[in-house]
């Protein structure tokens, strides 16, 4: 070719190359194998990128997601009562104020009933810790008689030499930071900002309605999908409804219980006692925790004899107990009963992305999940992985 570079090489086109005599076949089950390990390998690559992108911009946006993850449970929560009283007739904007309404009624009569002895509690702190030393001195002296016992044997068996005089240690000026009142006075207005802007978001959901339900079978091309939509949307709120309205239910009875409990063990305040239980109990693990330690203090500090006061976290542990193993799993069923790794993944993840709210919203927010997966059959694994 006259035209052709003497660079460009000779290659014939039509020329087919000869196979070798002693070529092995080729396995084509093994290189199936291989393609699909290597699909399987990239998508669970993409699956890792996509959830530690997820988990980055959960905590960046913290402000914006927790509220409106919030907000979205409590619509699935109160959605069965706004239906109800569309059927009486009453219009869903009117309907939702009233639940909001209530919703914040609810919230001021309780702060009210609740601030007097939360007050009384906090006056009496200074002198409550002082009684609490001095109850803990009796317990660590024994301790405190076996470690100084310990340090003198050491001292022999090394026999260190005197150490030499020190030099005056130079002074060090520590910065004093905020007041713990304009720490207090900040996290107030912060909470109360946060808990306006759930409220406001709650109300425009509630006021939509079947809104966004209505758009999604607009969008969807196909009326089996259209009519897959509606089922799987219908289920999975009547279903997320039942799970909280259930767990709310079973926190507040446990929270009366325990008042009961503590008020005949004659603890004061019993009723604050029994709506910090209700509270913490939507923290599974860690608040059942936090109210045995909170109830040791105040058990110590209340009752003159060490055995009186550690009666106050032993009935609320025996409460706890029974509440969890056995009311709550007749209650609420195995279907709607999660993994405890699970919770304690989900409840460890959230508390780190969103503090004390993301401990609180976990495993509400883990068992609309695991609600959501069981009505599609591509995310059923990841359901039954989530159930106990």
């Amino acid at each position: 070719m006259a035209n052709s570079s003497p660079l460009t090489p000779d290659v014939d086109p039509t020329a087919t190359p000869e196979p070798r005599p002693d070529a092995p076949e080729p396995n084509l089950e093994k290189l199936g194998e291989a393609v699909r390990d290597t699909a399987t390998v990239r998508s669970l690559a993409l699956t890792g990128l996509f959830l530690i992108a997820l988990f980055y911009a959960l905590q960046a946006g913290r402000e914006v997601f927790l509220p409106l993850t919030l907000a979205v449970l409590f619509n699935f929560l109160f959605s069965p009562v706004i239906r109800a009283m569309s059927r009486l007739r009453i219009p869903t904007p009117i309907s939702a104020a009233i639940v909001v309404l209530g919703l914040i009624g609810l919230i001021i009569l309780g702060v009210q009933q609740l601030t007097a002895p939360a007050e009384a509690w906090l006056a009496r702190a200074p002198r409550t810790m002082a009684v609490l030393n001095e109850k803990m001195r009796i317990i660590r002296k024994p301790m405190d008689r076996m470690t100084k016992t310990a340090e003198q044997v050491a001292q022999v068996a090394t026999a260190t030499p005197e150490p030499p005089p020190t030099t005056k240690a130079p002074t060090v000026v520590v910065q004093q930071g905020p007041s713990f009142s304009s720490r207090f006075v900040g996290s107030t207005q912060s909470l109360l900002a946060s808990a306006l802007e759930i409220l406001i978001l709650l109300y425009f959901l509630l006021a939509a309605g079947d809104m966004f339900l209505q758009k999604l079978i607009k969008v969807l091309p196909h009326f089996r999908d259209k009519k897959r939509a509606v089922t799987i949307m219908r289920e999975v709120e009547a279903s997320t409804s039942i799970y909280l309205g259930t767990i709310a239910l079973l926190n507040i009875t446990e929270g009366a219980v325990v008042a009961a409990v503590l008020w005949l063990l004659h603890m004061p305040n019993a009723p604050l006692w029994g709506v910090l239980v209700a509270l913490l109990e939507f923290v599974p693990y860690v608040g059942a925790a936090t109210m045995v330690a909170v109830l040791t203090l105040a058990g110590l500090t209340t009752f003159p004899t060490i055995g009186q006061g550690l009666l106050i976290p032993g009935g609320f542990l025996v409460v706890n107990l029974l509440w969890s193993n056995v009311v709550s799993p007749i209650v609420l069923g195995r279907r709607l009963t999660l993994n405890p790794l699970a919770i304690f993944v989900s409840v460890m993840v959230f508390w780190q992305l969103w503090g004390i709210a993301g401990g609180f919203v976990a495993v509400p927010l883990v068992a609309t999940v695991k609600i959501f997966c069981d009505h599609i059959e591509s995310l059923a694994p990841l359901g039954e992985f989530l159930g106990k």
